[in-house]
């Protein structure tokens, strides 16, 4: 049977781990070392990010990540509401990277939350 990208992003999100923008925030002020990787397309970069997230979109993510982040590095993924993000962390899960996350409600999520934001 046919599978919905509902269906898709439910079973990935069984399979990874996802974090709240209030989280990341908390990781941030921590100081916790972690690579912030935006999978949104470029027009969505240009019009604002995380500070110091590197941007890989989601099309180009698995022939770029290995390049950038070391697999033994945490890794943060984000996307415009968190569902492309869901998607990249069961990728990169699938590739070896064992501290992998998406953000849940992503770029929106961390605007509404306060959070800061670059470009």
């Amino acid at each position: 049977m046919p599978k919905s990208s509902a269906d898709l992003i439910a079973e990935a999100k069984t399979r990874i781990r996802e974090v709240t923008p209030a989280e990341v925030k908390r990781m941030r002020e921590r100081g916790d070392q972690m690579a912030l990787v935006d999978v949104r397309e470029d027009r969505e970069w240009n019009l604002g990010h995380l500070p110091g997230a590197v941007h890989m979109s989601r099309g180009t993510l698995e022939g770029k990540i290995e390049q950038t982040v070391p697999r033994d590095r945490p890794v943060v993924l984000y996307c415009a509401s968190g569902n492309r993000s869901v998607l990249a962390a069961d990728m990169l899960r699938q590739m070896g990277y064992e501290n992998v996350s998406s953000m849940s409600g992503g770029f929106k999520g961390w605007v509404h939350a306060g959070g800061d934001v670059e470009g």
